[in-house]
């Protein structure tokens, strides 16, 4: 699988939310970790290694630097499978539970770490920043970011100072139900013109889910206007 439909793969499971988009949603609370879902391999591993009726939990495939995941000793692999006395069943439970946490609460998640069992971890609920909530946008209509100049190397990831280009397009997405494709180089959001991508981030934050994201794009030398359909919309 390519590199970048495997990130955006990783975004869609690790960042995906069932609850309202809002502009505050900057505020939501973030650890700082991208997980994923347990194979059914790995829930059968980790039922006969601990004695778990069922596998379960979130696994940590990456912790941020300077996040509050990484400042509290979370390691990749580490397998979360309660929050506060909430247990923890999948990504979608975990990532709920830590965005409506209280900024700033601390809370107790118990993991399960290789050779070393069951251990309860205290972390520090942080907020999730401008450029996380961008990219969580970014990913529920169908599409990364990354930077014009570094179009060539296919890495992810939005360079400031200019305006961002699209990375990748998952297919069958509204993205690609709208016409967008990589490369496209993103200069309007509903509306606002801009001209970097701090810009573009912020534009992206204030975007709700269950209406059309209207975009300008430069393909080429010419704009070309797209109107995204609300992933949320039935």
């Amino acid at each position: 699988m390519p590199p970048a439909r495997r990130l955006l793969l990783l975004v869609l499971v690790s960042l995906t939310l069932a609850i309202p988009w809002t502009a505050e949603a900057v505020r939501w609370g973030w650890l700082g970790v991208r997980i994923r879902d347990l194979s059914e391999q790995e829930m059968e591993e980790i039922s006969g290694r601990h004695g778990i009726r069922e596998g379960y939990g979130a696994m940590i495939v990456e912790v941020m630097s300077d996040a509050p995941a990484a400042q509290s000793g979370l390691k990749n692999g580490d397998l979360v499978v309660a929050f506060g006395e909430r247990l923890v069943v999948d990504t979608r439970a975990l990532q709920r539970l830590v965005s409506s946490a209280p900024i700033g609460e601390e809370v107790s998640l118990t993991v399960l770490r290789s050779n070393e069992g069951r251990r309860p971890i205290a972390i520090r609920v942080g907020a999730m920043p401008v450029s996380v909530v961008a990219e969580r946008v970014a990913a529920e209509f169908g599409f990364t970011l990354r930077s014009p100049s570094r179009a060539s190397e296919g890495t992810a990831g939005v360079l400031s100072g200019e305006p961002p280009a699209v990375g990748f397009v998952l297919r069958g997405s509204p993205a690609e139900r709208s016409g967008l494709l990589p490369g496209d180089v993103i200069v309007e959001v509903n509306d606002r013109r801009l001209i970097s991508a701090q810009a573009v981030s912020q534009a992206l934050v204030d975007v709700p889910l269950d209406q059309p994201l209207r975009l300008v794009v430069r393909r080429g030398a010419e704009p070309l206007s797209l109107v995204l359909p609300g992933p949320s919309t039935p």
